[in-house]
């Protein structure tokens, strides 16, 4: 979903430029952020890193 096209109930303003706190508030849910600010996506392949390095210290006898 984006925001390019929302238009602030508050302000009449496109909800991008966030020119009131509720176009801000609502820009923050659209473009809601992971844990710690990281995307969903970088978390995901910090996990897959993990495993993949446990597993391979599994196999290797570590």
């Amino acid at each position: 979903m984006s925001c390019e096209h929302l238009i602030c109930a508050a302000c009449a303003g496109p909800v991008v430029e966030g020119r009131c706190p509720v176009c801000r508030e609502g820009r923050a849910k659209v473009h809601h952020h992971g844990f710690l600010g990281l995307s969903p996506l970088v978390i995901a392949l910090i996990v897959l890193l993990v495993v993949a390095l446990v597993a391979l210290t599994h196999v290797s006898g570590y």
